[in-house]
């Protein structure tokens, strides 16, 4: 038996072990894992946030995909395949899965077998820096939400997943660049993530270009390696041309998409700057508390590009390149391992005047972004058990959210209020203004959507039931169109996912035309009408010749194939 003194000391084996289990990068993936695999499993209910009909995206491409069709051929996609792809085979896995964690957790089989191996070779010289290059990775990559509040009623994003997707990848090649010593798997890394990161959205790869150059620059990556790993990149990318061609269709996509976004670049850099303001000012007074030691060192060329200026300098340019085409993300966690870098070189440097200043201001650049993302979630959570679930029974794992009740209520006023008032919202129309200047934005509107697809799967089902015909699939004229998802139906060929009519909206060729005179019912929704939703009915005009009007609901009506 255990002695009394003994119990009081406490088990010093369970001691070693948990002290072991803490300190071990194995068990943080391992942990995280197993959380991840949980929160797929279980029929989780989140609480709803801003623009979460972006999320409908993943599940009607998910569809799509299963009956044969391919991203950027088969319909239009202003990203990449692979986020598409990767959602549809979770789901295949986990098919009551809560959609924003799907979406948010599908780059994870790319990104946990990757960030396993930075860990494990670090893990070889120094085990605080490899957890200081992992923790922070899991944490970020936990929960669906950006570092960007639209909304202050608390929630999780339902939208940038393929942003945040992006990010967490720079943040990933920024660790392999820097700390990674081994040649062969520096360059199978770098190959890894910059061919992932294309197929994810093409502005992920100029910025990761711009860290690829510099690290040959800098001396951490020989040319020949990065040249290597280009050409395996190439490669990858050829083989899908070659069996699918995706990769031409995709990087059509993005030539379409430029000239629908062609706003000022010096706009989208101010916009950036007043966003992340928390960030940027103090990364800059960093670069130029680091540009003083470096003067003070007499650094030549060669040191200066290796040194944690250097590096600070290039990562800021990079990410800010790429985050002026991003709108939601984990803005500048790219950042990140660059500041272990600098906390590596100066915080053993304890007579070092500059060296406070640095340590400050290295906390000024890190922990805004930590902060809010950790309030952001800890307030959804924390928040949640006071929500009400919407009865929204057949919008199946899409409907699985909760928002505060008097927001729930007037969704459902909402939905009552738009067809009785009709002609309000067709003056807001003819004038170009929406609802509300934040209307997609607001929690209690994403709410009324989903109250108004509900009502139409009733009607539909209904319709059905009485004129003894089931209709053949959908296409609601709207930024998403759920319907086929929903009811089990095939999809339009050739349509675009996610019709914003400001951003990725390409115009109607005769193909499409073409695809949607075989699709049964054309969906007009009302609930409310509004200026975007009427600029997509009036683009489709053509598509609605021939077809027979149906007042379905009072939130919906069918243009019907005859």
């Amino acid at each position: 038996m255990t002695s009394t003194s003994q119990a009081a000391a406490g088990n010093p084996t369970s001691g070693a072990s948990w002290r072991y289990f803490m300190t071990s990068p194995t068990s943080w993936i391992a942990s995280f894992t197993i959380l991840v695999i949980f929160g797929l499993a279980l029929p989780v209910r989140l609480p709803l946030g801003p623009n979460y009909w972006d999320t409908d995206i993943y599940l009607d491409a998910a569809q799509r995909i299963w009956q044969g069709q391919i991203p950027n051929i088969d319909f239009f996609t202003s990203i990449g395949p692979v986020g598409f792809y990767l959602t549809a085979g979770i789901k295949a896995l986990f098919p009551l899965a809560q959609p924003a964690l799907l979406a948010n957790w599908a780059i994870l089989p790319i990104a946990l077998p990757v960030v396993a191996l930075i860990v494990r070779d670090i893990d070889q010289r120094s085990r605080r820096r490899a957890l200081a290059v992992l923790i922070p990775f899991l944490f970020l990559a936990s929960l669906p939400i950006n570092l960007h509040s639209l909304y202050p009623s608390p929630g999780f994003d339902g939208f940038g997943y393929y942003n945040r997707h992006v990010a967490l990848l720079l943040y990933l090649l920024l660790a392999t660049l820097l700390f990674v010593e081994s040649r062969v798997l520096l360059t199978t890394l770098v190959a890894v993530l910059m061919a992932a990161l294309f197929l994810v959205k093409v502005t992920g790869p100029v910025s990761g270009a711009v860290l690829v150059g510099y690290a040959v620059l800098a001396g951490r990556m020989r040319f020949r390696d990065a040249f290597i790993a280009a050409l395996a990149v190439l490669g990858v990318l050829a083989g899908l041309e070659l069996t699918t061609g995706v990769v031409y269709a995709y990087v059509e996509d993005v030539f379409i998409l430029a000239m629908l976004n062609s706003s000022s670049l010096l706009r989208r850099f101010l916009t950036l700057a007043s966003i992340k303001f928390n960030v940027i000012a103090p990364c800059l007074m960093l670069v130029g508390a680091l540009a003083l030691a470096a003067w003070r060192e007499k650094l030549s060329v060669a040191g200066l590009l290796a040194s944690p200026l250097g590096w600070l300098a290039a990562s800021l340019f990079a990410l800010i390149l790429g985050e002026t085409q991003n709108s939601g993300s984990l803005e500048f966690i790219g950042l990140w391992p660059v500041l272990i870098l600098i906390l590596k070189t100066y915080y053993p440097r304890a007579d070092d005047p500059l060296r406070p200043y640095v340590l400050v201001l290295v906390m000024a650049v890190s922990l805004p972004s930590a902060v809010i993302f950790l309030e952001r979630g800890a307030r959804a959570v924390i928040a949640a058990p006071r929500y009400q679930a919407l009865d929204v029974p057949d919008v199946g794992p899409l409907g699985r959210v909760s928002l505060k009740p008097e927001l729930a209520e007037r969704a459902i006023a909402q939905v009552d209020h738009y067809p009785k008032y009709n002609d309000a919202y067709e003056d807001l129309v003819r004038r170009g203004l929406l609802p509300s200047a934040t209307l997609f934005s607001e929690i209690d509107h994403q709410a009324t959507w989903l109250l108004e697809v509900q009502q139409g799967i009733d009607a539909i089902k209904q319709w059905e039931a009485t004129n003894g015909r089931q209709l053949n699939g959908f296409f609601a004229l709207d930024f998403v169109s759920p319907f086929n998802h929903l009811l089990g139906r095939a999809a339009p060929l050739h349509v675009a996912l996610g019709i914003d009519t400001e951003r990725t909206n390409p115009r109607v060729t005769a193909e499409m035309l073409e695809a949607l005179r075989d699709i049964d019912a054309l969906l007009k929704p009302k609930c409310p009408v509004e200026v975007k939703r009427a600029a997509i009915w009036k683009q489709f005009a053509q598509a609605r010749e021939g077809r027979k009007l149906v007042a379905l609901s009072p939130c919906w009506d069918m243009y019907l194939k005859q």
